[in-house]
């Protein structure tokens, strides 16, 4: 696998891990968390989306780490590094957001 493949690669994972959390009401889309809502059934609460993110962000780390290590060598990242990847991968998770709270929703 190629630089330029694995880059790809390291970034659509981040784009759907980033947008996970918004996209179903199941934590890491498996287990069911959440209360009850009459019109809507479970919904997940929003510290649960923020706890996922954190786990995902992590996990999206390790396999860009696993990634890099298969081209070649691994270079050591600096605080600076991640002061960069944490709000990139918000962003990346911005669609998710948009389409789980600011869209409006017809009946």
């Amino acid at each position: 696998m190629d630089v330029s493949l694995s880059s790809w690669l390291a970034i659509a994972v981040a784009l759907a891990a980033a947008n996970l959390p918004f996209m179903n009401e199941r934590l890491f889309g498996f287990i069911p968390v959440g209360h009850a809502s009459a019109d809507r059934g479970p919904v997940k609460a929003g510290w649960w989306r923020v706890l996922e993110m954190v786990v995902l962000y992590f996990v999206v780390g390790a396999i860009a780490y696993l990634l890099e290590a298969r081209i070649g060598n691994v270079f050591g990242q600096a605080k600076e590094f991640y002061m960069i990847t944490v709000p990139l991968f918000v962003v990346l998770a911005f669609p998710g957001f948009v389409m789980r709270y600011l869209r409006k929703r017809h009946h």
